[in-house]
């Protein structure tokens, strides 16, 4: 029992320093996984407007959007996931992968 302890607090402590990037690709892959998601509720409500607004509007969604998202929701993932001590940081992140892996082969 001490060895796996040992290891999630190993796990767990390495995984504190690269908070900022495992909470960066959770976000990304999300992103990758409702984005198309996201993309055609907008496009079925821009539907009627003109090719110029429309084209603004993806523009607007897909770069402004998704950009400001990833910059400025990153940060307050890595500070919630900095919340678990390190017998609990290594199950969560894992349990959080695991979902989303379960998540991208439902879609």
């Amino acid at each position: 029992m001490d060895l796996v302890l040992d290891l999630l607090a190993t796990l767990s402590r390495w995984s504190r320093g690269h908070l900022y990037d495992i909470s960066l690709a959770i976000m990304a892959t999300l992103f990758v996984l409702f984005g198309p998601g996201i993309n055609d509720s907008v496009r079925r409500a821009i539907s009627s407007w003109n090719f110029f607004l429309r084209t603004l509007a993806f523009v607007l969604v897909c770069a402004l959007g998704y950009g400001l998202a990833i910059i400025f929701l990153t940060p307050f993932l890595a500070q919630a996931l900095g919340y678990f001590n390190n017998y609990t940081l290594a199950p969560v992140l894992l349990l959080i992968f695991f979902l989303i892996g379960v998540l991208a082969d439902r879609s």
